[in-house]
This record gives C-alpha cells, structure tokens and sequence, in this order.
C-alpha cells in the first residue's frame, strides 16, 4: 500500500474532526464568547500577558507542543507494534482526547485569569489538590526536560552513514542549531525597538534558517575533536549547554526569545510539512514495515500494547503538557475566545498531521532495517532526507534538515518547559522578584541536569541512553497528567457550564488516560523491583526510575481522591436539579 493512501485518509479524518467535532465542543461543551474580556487585554503587562495575533500564536503554540514527542513517541511504536495500531490511536486519541484536553485547558485558564489548569482545581476542589497537582507537574516537566535534552543532544555527537559513502555528522547539527538560536533573539529585539513589521522580519529571518542548515555542513562543531574527549563526554557538555539555554530563556521576557523563535519554530514545522507531503504525495514510497508487530516475544502481543501503546505516541495522540502550555504561556496571549479553537484544538489536529508524517518515515522502512536501531530522530531526519531529493535537494542535505528540524521542535519545548517550571516553583514557595525567577529557574534546569550526568542502566543493570530510559516514565506521567488535567476540567464544567451534561465530553477520556498511565507506570515498577516472579530491591542509581513511578501512583491517586467527591457531589446536585425542574 502507498503511504499516501494512509496518510492522506489520516490527515482527511483529522480536518473532517475539526469543522465538525471541534465545532460541537466550541459551542456545546466550552461555549466560546467573543463578549468576554480576555486575560492578555485586561491584564496586560508586557512580559507575560500579551494579546497577541492568532496566526502568530497560534505559530508559537504549535512550535511549543509539537517537539519530540510526536516523532519520538509514533516511530518507537510503530516499530514496537506496528503502523496500524499506532495509526488508529493518533487519530482517534487525538480527536476524542487529544484535542478536547488541549482546547479545554486553554479555555478553562482564560476564564480564571490566565491561571494554571491547578489554580483551577483549587477553586473549584481545595489547596491540597492544588499543592499536590503542581509537585506532579514539576516532576512530569523534569522529565520532560530530561528526555527531550538527551535525545537532542545525541544528534550533536553521532553520524549517519549514507549508501553512497557520504556521512552526515553531529558537528553539523550543532552548528546549525547554535545558529539557528541567534536568529529569534536579533529578530526580537528588531521588532522590539526598531520599526520593522513581523512580515518583514519573516521574510528576512526564515531564509537565515535555510542558510543556517546550509553552513552547518561546512563548519560543523565537533566538541569532541575540539576538546578532544569522547562523545559520550562531549554529550554530557553539550547537555550542559542547552540545559544554560533553558535558564536564559526561562527567565527574558517573551518577546525576546520565546515569541520569534516560536514564530520561527513554526514556519519551520510547516516547511517540514511541505517537503514530507512532497515525499508522501509524489515520493511513491510504499509501505514496507509490517501493519501488525510483535516485538515482545512471549509476552504475547495485545498485552504489551495495552498500556504500552497509549503512552508511547505520547504527544502525537494526548499530552498532559499541553496543558502546562494552554494555561501556562498560551492563555496570557489569547486575544478573544473563538482563538481558541484553531489554537487549541486545530494546532492538536495538525500535531496529529505530524505524528502521522513520523509514523510514515517507519512504514517506507522494511523490518530488520539497520536504521530502526538508531534514535528515532535519525530515522525521521532520514525519512525527510528521501523525501526532499525527490524536489532535487542533496539527501545529505535533507538528513541535516530533518535532524535540525527535530532539534528547533525540543528548543520549542524546553524553554517552555523551564518558563512554566519557574512558574510552579514561585507559586509554590513564593519566591517572587528577580531573584525568585533566578532561583526557580535554576532549580528546574538543576535536577535534569543532575540526572543525566548519572550513568543509568535498565533493569537488567546495562547501560542504557538516558532518554530511553526515561521515555516510558515521561510517557506515563505525560500522559497521566492529562488524565488529571481531564479531571480538573471535568469538575470546572460540572460547576460552570450550561450545558449539564458537557462534562462527559472530558471525564470519559480521563478515565481511559488514567488507566492506561497508572497502568503503564506500574508495569514499569514491577520490571525494576520483581525478577522471575520474586522482588528484588533496586540498587544504585537504578532505584531512580521505580522511585519516580511510585511518586506519581501515589500523587496521582492521591489527587482522584480528593477530586472524586467534587465530581460526586456535583453529579447529585445536576440530578437533583433535573429532577426539580
């Protein structure tokens, strides 16, 4: 079967999903008031709360939600279980889930100030939920970091080797990406201070990215030869690096980093798009790599895809940071309610677009391919590399594209990432002022640090990536932050919404998330602590994971508790009212 036939049916499904499901939630389930006066307009400052254009949001939004996740999280499963299942649950997850949890979260911040989707379970459940949701946030967003800083960096220090001889190194990459970390800041302060439109700097800056890409493989930047040390070593430093690019940009004001590099971030998404539709559409590329796959021996097929599958896609089908996004950055920018559709829900659907373009550079594989073995983000910059000689552009070129590509997505993320941890960490210990936002800045870019320059191993004790180790317990914890985000809208809708019965349109997919992730962290607990049936107590560093699962278990079912009779309560009091009337 051609790609195109799978991922054109996709993407079809997905703008169907947005004129029809997407409009059903707009005005049935969140009833969207242009009347109302947004947070950015009434509270606007400058730094944090800037009423902003829903093209260039809504650009900045995308480029912050769609990083590694939704190419990481499909290649890994679709390897590990194949393009069908893996397939079926972007597309729907997103719809149903995916797309209802971003869109909800952003609507439910606006209508509260701005504040986080756990100021909102304060208001409406109590300060123990609030205090207890954030640690579970500042702990999913040290993973977050951990994983998505790890796996870039891993792209400044390895090679791919093409079938004619060429390489593609490292070097190259990082030149690249140092570049390309320049360019938003001369762009901000352009816009800042001088006179010149955002057009204009669009049509001056995006180019520079283009040419960025192009130096990059002239003058590539091996910290290994430069320091002459090894590449393990050189990734530890480089880990340092983008760890001190976090706290710059955790801390400046949005205009000066976080807004022209998401502007930036999102042409760059579109472009990626463009030349993978190019591929999908004319490459003539067909599917290669099995629809169904079995890859856990005798641990049979559909238990290991039930939970593994729903937490692995992570970001390209459901993400609990997004959450963190919407009510985080997001909300203190939208400029009117009906900006949330295409910014919430529409920038879900085209991250499921992605997720689906990633899937394909697995299905264009056969099985056993060597490429399969390395990160997936060598297999994405590969697949984008075949799909860029088709319009004539040098496939060592392609490949640099595709790994820069991947790099600007986590950029994307990590400083939103560090902004909102700086956010949590001052709302909790009231640290406020400059030095409150350079204490907690320091302190969310401080433990991934810590983590990652120790060596780790899997359960069996051998060494492993440190982002692979932790995917599965940012998955789980991704998406059980979703669950619980599912949850806090769930109740804000029981109390506020007109519609009495909108809540079922977010409890019903909080309760499949939550189930799938507490599941999925459990079975990640039990690899570590229970070796042929007998347990086993973790030694060394490898106590870090297990330690880390039963932290979010206990958090988790600890905030369901609180929250259960809120939702109780409020059910009985809807029934009762249906019954009076």
């Amino acid at each position: 079967m051609n790609i195109l036939v799978v991922v054109g049916i996709g993407t079809l499904i997905l703008i169907a999903a947005y004129f029809t499901y997407g409009r059903f939630i707009s005005k049935k389930v969140f009833e969207l008031d242009d009347s109302r006066t947004v947070p950015a307009v009434e509270m606007e400052d400058g730094i944090d709360y800037v009423p902003t254009d829903a093209k260039y949001l809504a650009g900045q939004h995308f480029s912050a939600i769609a990083a590694a996740g939704p190419v990481t999280g499909p290649i890994i499963a679709g390897i590990s279980f194949g393009w069908v299942p893996t397939f079926l649950w972007i597309i729907f997850g997103t719809i149903f889930i995916g797309g209802v949890h971003d869109m909800g979260s952003l609507v439910a911040s606006i209508r509260h100030k701005a504040a986080g989707i756990a100021d909102t379970m304060k208001t409406y459940v109590s300060k123990r939920v609030w205090i207890l949701f954030n640690i579970f946030i500042f702990f999913t967003l040290v993973m977050i970091i951990v994983a998505f800083t790890d796996i870039t960096t891993s792209s400044f220090v390895n090679t791919i080797e093409l079938a004619d001889g060429e390489s593609v190194g490292g070097g190259a990459t990082a030149t690249s990406s140092i570049l390309y970390l320049i360019l938003p800041i001369i762009m901000g302060f352009c816009l800042k201070y001088t006179k010149l439109a955002l057009k204009w700097a669009t049509i001056i800056f995006l180019p520079l990215v283009a040419v960025s890409i192009w130096v990059g493989q002239y003058i590539p930047f091996n910290l290994n030869e430069v320091l002459g040390i090894s590449l393990e070593g050189s990734q530890k430093i480089w880990n340092f690096i983008v760890i001190a690019y976090c706290f710059i940009a955790g801390i400046v004001p949005v205009w000066a980093l976080l807004q022209p590099r998401g502007h930036l971030g999102g042409y760059f998404l579109y472009a990626t798009l463009i030349v993978a539709f190019i591929g999908i559409i004319f490459g003539g590329f067909d599917t290669q790599y099995p629809a169904w796959v079995n890859s856990f021996g005798n641990e049979g097929f559909w238990r290991p895809m039930f939970p593994m599958l729903f937490i692995t896609v992570a970001c390209g089908a459901c993400s609990g940071f997004h959450s963190l996004v919407s009510s985080g950055t997001t909300s203190k920018q939208i400029a009117r309610e009906s900006d949330t559709k295409p910014i919430g829900y529409g920038m879900m659907l085209a991250e499921a677009v992605v997720a689906l373009i990633a899937l394909s550079t697995v299905m264009i594989l056969p099985k056993g391919d060597s490429l399969l073995s390395k990160s997936p983000n060598f297999v994405y910059a590969s697949g984008l590399g075949s799909f860029m000689e088709l319009i004539g552009i040098n496939k060592s070129f392609g490949i640099s594209f595709g790994l820069m590509a991947f790099t600007t997505f986590v950029y994307d993320t990590l400083d939103v990432c560090t902004r909102l941890g700086r956010f949590i960490v001052q709302e909790l210990t009231g640290w406020s002022g400059k030095g409150g936002r350079i204490l907690s800045t320091l302190l969310i870019g401080g433990i991934p640090l810590i983590l990652m320059s120790i060596k780790l191993t899997d359960p069996s004790g051998t060494p492993i990536a440190i982002w692979s180790l932790f995917w599965k317990t940012f998955g789980s914890s991704n998406q059980l932050l979703a669950a619980l985000a599912l949850v806090g809208i769930t109740v804000w809708l029981q109390r506020t919404a007109k519609n009495k019965k909108a809540w079922y349109v977010t409890l019903i997919p909080a309760i499949f998330m939550f189930i799938m992730s507490t599941w999925a962290l459990l079975d990640t607990l039990r690899s570590y602590t229970f070796v042929n049936g007998a347990f086993v107590m973790p030694v060394g560093t490898n106590i870090i994971v297990p330690v880390l699962c039963l932290i979010y278990i206990v958090l988790a079912i600890w905030v369901v508790i609180e929250c259960a009779p809120a939702i109780i309560k409020n059910s009985k009091n809807q029934t009762q009212i249906s019954t009076e009337a």
